[in-house]
């Protein structure tokens, strides 16, 4: 297995990947700078997280789906797992900013360990795992600003 920091992936995915993580980065900038609204942006913040948490549980069905080593029990798993970040995201929508910053941090970080799982026991690509941690990190990292700005 490559190294995390070697793992080479498709243009494709990299563009997509990072890109997706411009609202991460820009909505708590745009909070920071405009405390007048910060709540509204905060507000933004949490939307696009639970969406994208949502998107990310979606990608175990998808694997539960298209991997023909599963055995039937792991496929299960997998099925009943990647509804499971959209159950935690939901919530999050009705929370306050800084409660909902938490609840979304702790649904990504336990996303990453069922992909982490994942790696060991399906066939996936190496860049897969290296390329979650990263964007997941980002995430964290604007949600965990977030999560701050809403108490400042």
């Amino acid at each position: 297995m490559m190294t995390p920091l070697a793992a080479p992936y498709p243009k494709s995915t990299a563009w997509l990947g990072y890109g997706g993580l411009l609202p991460f980065l820009m909505l708590p900038a745009v909070a920071w700078l405009d405390p007048h609204h910060a709540l509204w942006w905060l507000d933004a913040l949490r939307a696009y997280g639970a969406v994208i948490l949502t998107f990310v549980g979606a990608l175990h069905w998808a694997f539960a789906m298209t991997l023909p080593e599963l055995p039937p029990s792991r496929r299960t798993a997998l099925y009943i797992w990647s509804t499971l970040p959209a159950l935690i995201a939901w919530p999050s929508l009705m929370l306050i900013p800084t409660a909902a910053c938490l609840l979304l941090i702790i649904g990504f970080v336990l996303h990453l360990v069922q992909d982490r799982r994942l790696v060991h026991i399906a066939d996936l690509p190496d860049w897969y795992l290296p390329l979650r941690l990263r964007l997941t990190t980002v995430a964290c990292l604007a949600l965990g600003v977030g999560f701050w700005l809403g108490y400042r």
